[in-house]
């Protein structure tokens, strides 16, 4: 029905664009769901040929390279409904404040951001599409003659049709964003007060690109604007990847004065970048996470540690770092560990004497365990950037791993009996749940023999990290089911979600591909090794530097954002110097951990609050508790940095 104040027209344009935006949504959401199911066939897949292979010398031709071409079409098909839930990773750090403050800027940099995303693509699709043809008319296949033979086509086209969904997805956030900038230009006092602003940015945006593409500037000047620019453009909340590919696009365009090459780099990036086994083992272990934080695992290993631990004087506290630990052996991410360890920990703290100051910071600084103890997401996606195994990674996270858990142990005594005023009033819960040697081997068995499993399977060289993960998956599932936690609902929740993370993930990757390629021809790296040369500072010094910078940058930027940027120029000189690049991905990602409890950002503080009941606790509360937290994370970095072989004792 029309109201009196809607023509005609106006409702006929309204109907199209709602019947027009279902059938969108119909095959956004279809595409993801086929591509999540292909995900998790991946797990069967991988684990009937690691059974074959292991116990009859029979393995499955063709899983790696099926496992790798599905991969890249599997992104494309997700990417479309992660755009429309807004699922792409951005930071909020200036866009909340112009959402609040100045509404016009705010819709306006949106409505900047996605005609960019627009434009890249559609260079992307225009790529892939004409990859897709090639492919067909040529007959490309992989395998080999005689043996196994697996034709491409199909791969590239599913990719193809993917990336041409995404680019419909991102023309409707574009006009979403478009309209809604015109609704707020209607309103006169915020018109007057928004208008400067807008313009001012684009002012800005216009000159910096004719800057970069037709001044006379050298191939390292040109780099190291780009840098700005890609920084800039993050902290204004636009899209990581699409901020990575715009600016490195237009970098490599204007180093080499050639659009061509520039298109190819940005088209070998999307389809070849991830095109790789290897890269299976992101959406494994984040399946494995989903599912076994669904299946209550945090909980349990709360109430164990709870038990064994609630005579001692401190000991819930102490009892959330055990658990946190043991969450973070399973599910690898410090967000998840602040979001359940909010709900579950902090109630009883508070309940049991502890100021609420000091039961949100010890949830929120144990959560950061879940990106150090090994499976870990950011140690995943380190692995791949520096082009570093994956499991020598997990491998030497554990001793670190294991030592932060004990310091914040010591941590918590420490404070339990010196600071009374910040800690509160603990008692000993003598009246607490009790658990029956039976009750804890039921809780931890299962969790403990599959950590072994994956883990000792990586150790021992049995799996590779991609075959550990699904076999971590199965077992993961195996779990949920034995706890009665399984059903339909829940397994399609997961695997969707498992999609979502995972085109999120690998389409910055994709970006971060091409990021690296503008900064090798930029000479940025060649350069900073010179220079940091020429300061004669050692290893050491560097790596100091560096870690307050990445704990700078965590104060803005999200945990991924900051290794995309950053990896890409300081491993090369780290590795000049002669440094580890396992060892530095592990000062690394404790530095980065520590900028998700730093304010202005801090992103776990911001779970802990969310997950809270309003007026629980302020932000300001939790920032305050969790700096003792912060404080023994920089000197235990420090200490890594000091003595390497803390991290490498188990190579």
């Amino acid at each position: 029905m029309t109201t009196n104040a809607e023509t005609p027209a106006v409702s006929g344009a309204r109907r199209f664009w709602n019947g027009t935006d279902r059938i969108l949504a119909a095959c956004s959401f279809g595409l993801t769901a086929a591509a999540s199911t292909v995900v998790a066939s991946f797990m069967l897949l991988i684990f009937a040929d690691v059974m074959l292979r292991k116990f009859f010398s029979l393995p499955l031709n063709g899983v790696s390279e099926f496992v790798a071409y599905s991969i890249v079409a599997c992104i494309f098909c997700q990417l479309g409904a992660a755009i429309r839930k807004g699922k792409m990773i951005a930071t909020d750090f200036v866009m909340g404040g112009w959402e609040r403050e100045r509404p016009i800027l705010a819709e306006g940099a949106k409505v900047f951001f996605f005609a960019l995303a627009v434009l890249l693509l559609l260079g992307i699709l225009n790529w892939l599409s004409r990859d897709a043809m090639k492919a067909w008319t040529g007959s490309e296949y992989t395998g080999a003659v005689g043996a196994f033979q697996m034709p491409l086509w199909p791969f590239k086209v599913v990719t193809a049709v993917g990336a041409l969904v995404a680019l419909a997805e991102a023309l409707r956030v574009l006009a979403l964003h478009a309209a809604t900038l015109v609704r707020v230009l209607s309103r006169g006092a915020l018109r007057r007060n928004g208008l400067i602003g807008l313009a001012l940015f684009l002012l800005v945006a216009i000159a910096f690109a004719l800057v970069l593409t037709h001044g006379e500037l050298t191939r390292v000047q040109i780099g190291f604007l780009a840098f700005a620019g890609l920084f800039t453009l993050v902290a204004c909340g636009m899209p990581v990847a699409f901020a990575l590919i715009g600016m490195s696009f237009v970098a490599i365009w204007a180093i080499r004065s050639n659009f061509s090459i520039a298109d190819n780099a940005m088209g070998l990036a999307a389809s070849g970048t991830v095109r790789s086994f290897e890269f299976g083992v992101v959406p494994l272990f984040v399946m494995m996470g989903l599912i076994l934080d669904r299946a209550d695992v945090g909980r349990d290993s709360f109430r164990v540690a709870v038990h064994l631990l609630q005579r001692v004087r401190g000991g819930l506290a102490n009892a959330t770092v055990a658990a946190n630990a043991i969450f973070a052996a399973i599910t690898g991410s410090s967000i998840a560990s602040a979001a359940v360890f909010s709900r579950i920990a902090v109630p009883p703290m508070v309940d049991a004497g502890y100021s609420r100051r000091f039961a949100v910071g010890v949830v929120a600084g144990s959560s950061v365990l879940g990106m150090l103890i090994p499976p870990s997401l950011l140690l995943i996606i380190y692995g791949l950037i520096a082009e570093t195994s994956v499991g020598a990674l997990f491998i030497a996270a554990i001793v670190p791993g294991v030592l932060l858990a004990v310091c914040f142990g010591i941590l918590n005594a420490t404070l339990v009996t010196f600071a009374k005023d910040f800690v509160g009033n603990p008692q000993p819960d003598l009246a607490g749940e009790r658990m029956t040697g039976r009750e804890i081997a039921r809780s931890l068995t299962p969790v403990a023999f599959l950590i072994l499993l994956v883990m000792g399977g990586i150790y021992g060289g049995v799996f590779s990290p991609t075959e550990a993960g699904a076999i971590g998956a199965l077992g993961a599932f195996a779990i949920a089911a034995a706890r009665r936690k399984l059903n339909w609902a829940m397994t399609k929740t997961v695997v969707l979600e498992t999609g979502y993370i995972t085109a999120s993930i690998l389409f910055l990757i994709v970006a971060a591909s091409l990021y690296s390629r503008m900064l090798a021809l930029s000479s940025i790296p060649n350069h900073m090794t010179l220079f940091i040369g020429s300061l004669d500072l050692s290893l050491i010094g560097f790596c100091l530097a560096y870690m307050l910078l990445v704990i700078l940058l965590g104060m803005i930027l999200d945990s991924v954002s900051i290794l995309l940027i950053v990896i890409p120029i300081a491993l090369p000189v780290v590795t000049a110097f002669g440094g580890d690049p396992v060892w530095f991905g592990i000062v690394t990602i404790i530095a980065v951990e520590i900028g998700l409890l730093t304010p202005p950002f801090g992103l776990s503080v911001f779970v802990v609050k969310g997950s809270l009941p309003d007026g629980y606790a302020t932000l300001g509360d939790i920032f305050a508790g969790v700096a003792p937290y912060v404080l023994t994370m920089t000197l235990f970095t420090i200490l890594l940095i000091l003595m390497p072989g803390i991290a490498l004792m188990l190579l």
